[in-house]
């Protein structure tokens, strides 16, 4: 019930700034949809493959970066009902997903970007690798703690000791902000406005 009631007071902080505005009259970037349509996958991974050992990815904070935190909220309640019926899970499991995988971390990578704006200059190199990379480990391992210590559904991962799970946790923000750091330098160095939250006018030197 607690993550039901976190999940809607996002998701209406996220409609009430209307994140439709940065969509231009072409329609959505082909890879915020890519994205968007590769996350219910990776959020039900594990159930798709029946291997509770396989790690699910969240891709949130590439999306936060891609497309801006308001409408990547809204993105996840669309996202996290496909991954429940792809995964067949329950409610209350799909919700849980909904809020550690998505709108945690998403949160998360829009709090760090914000403080590397406001402490660290701004910077092309500052960007790709603290918001593209570094912020991104740390919003996924803290979502993913924190998923853990209220209930191992995000990683059902049977037979493991917690400690090994959280291991899991860790190893696998890894290997998503490697990945997501890897796109978020290509789309900088060849198309930066598909990217919301970077401009040349901040983060060239001049």
């Amino acid at each position: 019930m607690a993550e039901a009631l976190a999940a809607v007071c996002l998701v209406a902080v996220a409609v009430s700034l209307r994140p439709l505005r940065c969509i231009g009259p072409a329609g959505p970037a082909w890879v915020w949809v890519a994205t968007w349509a590769a996350m219910p996958v990776l959020w039900s991974l594990d159930r798709l493959l029946a291997n509770p050992i396989v790690p699910v990815m969240s891709l949130a904070p590439l999306s936060v970066l891609l497309a801006g935190w308001p409408l990547t909220v809204v993105m996840m309640a669309p996202v996290a009902l496909v991954a429940g019926l792809a995964g067949h899970l329950e409610p209350f499991e799909a919700v849980h997903r909904l809020l550690w995988l998505g709108l945690a971390p998403a949160t998360l990578t829009l709090l760090f970007g914000a403080a590397s704006r406001r402490w660290l200059p701004r910077h092309l190199f500052i960007y790709i690798l603290v918001r593209g990379f570094f912020a991104i480990i740390v919003a996924l391992a803290l979502a993913g703690t924190a998923a853990l210590a209220v209930a191992p559904a995000v990683w059902p991962a049977s037979g493991l000791a917690r400690g090994d799970q959280w291991l899991g946790t860790l190893l696998a923000a890894f290997g998503e902000a490697t990945i997501s750091g890897l796109v978020v330098a290509a789309l900088v160095a060849f198309r930066p406005h598909h990217l919301a939250t970077y401009t040349d006018r901040l983060y060239l030197p001049r």
